[in-house]
């Protein structure tokens, strides 16, 4: 859901509040106040103008203060010891720090149940199928099929991506987020670790909290051992107490965690403290890409760009890209792209293509050596952009991004992790 659907909506509630507010219904004009609220926040997470996120959050200050102020003005009768609980929850809720800490975790919310963001599907990700499976297991089926996860047979409730940077740990999650009709917080270490005393863990309290409210949903935490590396005598108190509500919020004592998957991601699992560790009940290796999953990232990365590449070179290519990750293909890809481009930009000499060639009645361009025939001394900026013929891609522009991009996983990297996975973890590919 856009901002302006979002804050289109909190401006329609915020004046039926005015008016109940001018007609003295204090009660309904602070329930819609705080309704109004809701719809400001959601506004604030997905505006992306800095100037608008500044007047929205001015106007949510401005609305909070006034529901304040109405709130003391009524008098409700004192709850029963049965609804106590209930009311303690509420007051919590519309209290003027809580709304604020809550305000910020929303922004971190990147789609909404039945409703997504992200444009991320499996069919994006290249292999991986066992992670696939993992992950379809813990959100799609249960939310599918809930009458099947009855008795003793629940969903997964934690589970931990972990491997070498760049093999698609976080596209996996973003997945998620595009399958799922789920409310998925996206969450890194700037998003719950703050400066003030004892803030931290009541926003780790709040995140789990609003998860709760909004289920199903998925908390994914991006560079996990971040904020759960193990604990030792060099903790600060604060680190210590972030790490123990965590602990508390993942075992969910006391409380309904159906429909909560929390998935976090490291390509140091061995450094995630033992405890918070084994609450990921599922702990799933993502390694390099083999070379049939390496030949779909290269066409999923070239996609509809013109290209005269065929099958049999995808292949040759992919078995040449033995040790790169994901990230690394698309990083060649990218740079295999720009070849073209370079040799538009630095040619002193064009010839017109033809005529079988050309996109249009325009007499088209392409770059030439000096030598052949047809060519024309000029330079690209003397072209019309309609003049230009876009440039196919071939063989020799990979060959030069392969002189150009080097695997960025070490070897003494993937010994490690297989260790690891051999004690604690399961094969993801």
């Amino acid at each position: 859901m856009s901002s302006q659907t979002n804050l289109n909506k909190a401006i329609s509630i915020v004046n039926k509040a005015i008016e109940h507010d001018k007609a003295q219904n204090h009660a309904q004009a602070c329930k819609d106040y705080m309704d109004a609220l809701d719809y400001f926040m959601l506004a604030l997470k997905y505006e992306k103008n800095d100037q608008f996120k500044i007047l929205i959050r001015s106007k949510i200050d401005d609305y909070l203060a006034r529901a304040e102020v109405l709130k003391k003005t009524l008098s409700p009768p004192t709850p029963t010891a049965s609804a106590a609980l209930a009311v303690k929850r509420t007051d919590a809720a519309d209290d003027p720090d809580t709304k604020k800490l809550r305000a910020g975790l929303a922004e971190a919310i990147i789609s909404t149940s039945g409703s997504s963001s992200s444009s991320v599907t499996w069919d994006d990700i290249a292999g991986l199928a066992g992670a696939k499976q993992a992950l379809k297991e813990a959100v799609i089926i249960p939310h599918m099929f809930p009458h099947l996860f009855t008795g003793k047979r629940r969903a997964v409730k934690g589970i931990l991506l972990y491997g070498p940077p760049g093999t698609g740990k976080s596209h996996l999650a973003k997945a998620v987020a595009g399958e799922a009709k789920s409310t998925f917080f996206s969450i890194s270490s700037t998003d719950i670790v703050s400066k003030w005393q004892g803030e931290s863990e009541k926003l780790v309290r709040h995140l789990f909290e609003m998860a709760r409210e909004m289920r199903p949903s998925v908390i994914f935490i991006d560079e996990v051992d971040s904020l759960t590396t193990a604990r030792g005598d060099g903790d600060s108190e604060a680190s210590r107490r972030l790490k123990t509500e965590f602990l508390v919020q993942m075992d969910g004592l006391g409380r309904d965690d159906t429909g909560v998957l929390v998935i976090g991601a490291t390509n140091i699992p061995w450094a995630i403290d033992l405890s918070i560790k084994r609450r990921f009940e599922r702990r799933i290796y993502i390694p390099l890409p083999d070379v049939s999953a390496r030949e779909t990232i290269l066409k999923l990365h070239v996609g509809d760009t013109p290209s005269e590449l065929t099958d049999a070179d995808y292949q040759t290519l992919a078995e040449r890209l033995e040790g790169y990750s994901g990230a690394d293909i698309s990083s060649i890809v990218q740079d295999a792209l720009m070849q073209p481009i370079r040799k538009l930009m630095n040619a002193t000499h064009f010839k017109p293509v033809e005529p079988s060639i050309s996109e249009g009645p325009t007499t088209q361009w392409t770059a030439c050596d000096a030598a052949d025939q047809g060519a024309v001394k000029k330079i690209l900026v003397e072209l019309k952009p309609e003049e230009v013929l876009d440039p196919r891609l071939v063989m020799k522009d990979f060959d030069s991004a392969l002189e150009n991009v080097r695997p960025t996983v070490k070897e003494s990297d993937l010994e490690g992790h297989l260790e690891w996975t051999k004690e604690f973890g399961s094969y993801g590919s």
